[in-house]
């Protein structure tokens, strides 16, 4: 029985059930004490929400029982399973006053563990640490979740030590009580709002890429589980609209998830997918949020009805908010991104606050509706999952969360203006920034000093181009990529020292170049020819060639493009590429 059953036939709000622990500073689930207690089940099965954690442990009966004919000083009602009151060695005990509790000492609060909230429009997901007594909410919460496969369309999962990429999708589709008027009426539902979010790997950093819903993509084959466990391939289309990725044809979220990948070059590791009623559960359960209108918006397609100035928002008015377009901007899809962003920072910037950090009944509402607003994939359907991520996620500044959106023109081929196309000139490079973990913003460097280390490989004489002693392999690129180099090398670049040695042991995902110590010249005259990044020279060992001479070893990998194409990522995020950052407050023009 969850937290919310006890007490038959009164309407419990479950953030009553929860107590803070003075001892631990957590906050700890307390029975109803007018219902039966009984000893909470051990956790059982991959569910073991306390795996390690005493605290997560139930205690027998008799544990923690005074010796008979002694009071249990500051024992609390039966069922409020908190120590009892320390008191001094030697001090009288006191009873209470009839009638009334004993009461503890103040002890300041610990503040409570983060609980960070994502939302791509819809998009939602919450982390709840729980104490003595949570196994049983756990359970309870891993129940809402509703989870899909990936269809092997994602990396397998996040990693801890590892950047991280979540797709987060919004879909129209009308499902739940009074959202008749919104989405397309008997559709499937589109992919309507979707963030690419990338957290780099030392976490000092984010960026939220949002995709046009409107953006001119290929869809490839998707290789799709049905619901009775068989696969069916869903067939690919060519130059149509990226919301299409989702709910047609039977494509699921892990459609979307390829079609992100062939347009970015990016893998999600999970996606997150929720509806309309995530915005109004989630906006309600956290009090509101903030946005600024810098001019009166009367929208009936939306139904918002706001005058200029600061607002506090929630339910079916936060739901109006993030679908208005027609009167924001230019009037279409990229200004109501523009919405979406100005309102993600806003709720970023409540979820982090204290208010909603240290409130036992704003956690308690959150864990509820964002569990219940979530589909997520099958690599991230518990719990406990989802709070790894979140406190992964909980490490970031919001000052270091960049909003931007991938860069598009309007499409040529069409006389009135409906869709879009990417920027050529510009978007690939957001990708490489991403690919490559660069921060959109200046943060302070974790890594400050191994980066330093890594940047002086390139520092320093470079020997002349005859000296270089090199043997080039295949690691992942494009087949004949290995022999193209090095005729390349060779017969415009004079490194005629150089030779083909065939595929390598294992793919790579990059490039890279392995030297001995007194190869350092030659590395560095081959990363200037070649376009190499510092991170791409690896100090190790030389190899012997076939003529019996040392030599280095260079291994195209998946981002090989190619003989004379650069491989030196961006450092910084151009200039000219429109974002935001959470921590600023913009108003809605």
């Amino acid at each position: 029985m969850d937290a919310q059953g006890r007490g038959r036939g009164e309407n419990v709000d479950p953030a009553d059930q929860w107590v803070l622990n003075p001892h631990t500073g957590e906050y700890e689930l307390r029975l109803s004490p007018s219902a039966p207690q009984s000893p909470i089940p051990a956790p059982r099965g991959p569910r073991n929400a306390g795996a390690g954690n005493p605290r997560a442990r139930s205690a027998s009966p008799d544990q923690g029982s005074e010796r008979p004919g002694r009071a249990s000083p500051g024992r609390e009602t039966p069922g409020r399973d908190v120590p009892p009151q320390r008191r001094r060695r030697g001090a009288q005990e006191e009873e209470p006053p009839a009638g009334r509790r004993g009461r503890r000492p103040a002890k300041k609060p610990k503040k409570a563990k983060k609980v960070l909230l994502w939302t791509s429009g819809t998009v939602a997901f919450l982390v709840l640490a729980t104490g003595v007594g949570g196994y049983l909410y756990l359970e309870h919460l891993n129940d809402n979740i509703t989870s899909v496969s990936d269809d092997g369309a994602g990396t397998g999962g996040f990693q801890k030590d590892q950047a991280i990429n979540i797709l987060l999708i919004g879909t129209d589709k009308r499902t739940g009580s009074g959202n008749e008027g919104y989405g397309d009426k008997g559709s499937a539902g589109h992919a309507d709002t979707t963030i690419l979010l990338h957290v780099s790997k030392d976490r000092s950093n984010a960026t939220a890429l949002s995709i046009p819903r409107d953006l001119i993509v290929d869809i490839p084959d998707c290789p799709t589980e049905q619901e009775d466990g068989s696969q069916k391939v869903i067939p690919g289309e060519t130059g149509v609209r990226f919301n299409t990725s989702l709910g047609q044809g039977g494509r699921t979220p892990s459609c979307t998830m390829r079609t992100v990948t062939e347009l970015t070059g990016i893998k999600p590791d999970n996606f997150m997918v929720a509806d309309f009623n995530a915005v109004k559960t989630l906006t309600s359960a956290v009090g509101g949020v903030e946005v600024c209108l810098g001019k009166d918006i009367n929208d009936p397609d939306s139904h918002l009805n706001l005058p200029k100035g600061t607002h506090r928002i929630e339910g079916e008015e936060a739901l109006a908010f993030v679908r208005t377009r027609h009167s924001v901007g230019l009037g279409g899809d990229l200004s109501r991104i523009e919405l979406q962003q100005q309102f993600l920072s806003s709720l970023m910037r409540e979820l982090k606050s204290n208010d909603t950090l240290t409130s036992p009944s704003k956690m308690i509402k959150l864990a509820e509706a964002g569990t219940e607003a979530l589909t997520v994939d099958s690599t991230l359907n518990s719990i406990n999952k989802l709070k790894d991520l979140g406190l992964e996620l909980g490490k970031l500044n919001v000052k270091n969360l960049t909003f931007t959106t991938i860069p598009v023109i309007d499409n040529p081929a069409e006389k009135v203006k409906a869709t879009v196309v990417l920027d050529e000139s510009k978007a690939p490079q957001v990708f490489d920034l991403i690919r490559n973990d660069v921060s959109f913003t200046e943060v302070k460097q974790k890594e400050k000093k191994e980066k330093a280390a890594v940047a002086a490989r390139l520092k320093g004489e470079k020997a002349p181009a005859s000296e270089v002693r090199v043997r080039v392999l295949n690691g992942g690129a494009p087949a004949g990529s290995a022999q193209s180099t090095l005729s390349w090398l060779q017969v415009e670049q004079g490194v005629d020292k150089s030779e083909n040695a065939g595929n390598a042991p294992a793919e790579l995902a990059k490039t890279t170049l392995e030297y001995a110590p007194d190869q350092a010249d030659q590395a560095r005259r081959l990363a200037d020819i070649m376009g190499l990044s510092a991170s791409a020279l690896k100090p190790g060992e030389s190899v012997t060639n076939s003529q019996g001479v040392p030599a280095m070893t260079l291994t195209l990998g998946k981002d090989f493009k190619g003989a004379g194409v650069s491989l030196t990522p961006p450092d910084k995020a151009p200039d000219d590429i429109k974002k935001s950052t959470a921590d600023k407050v913009v108003c809605a023009e």
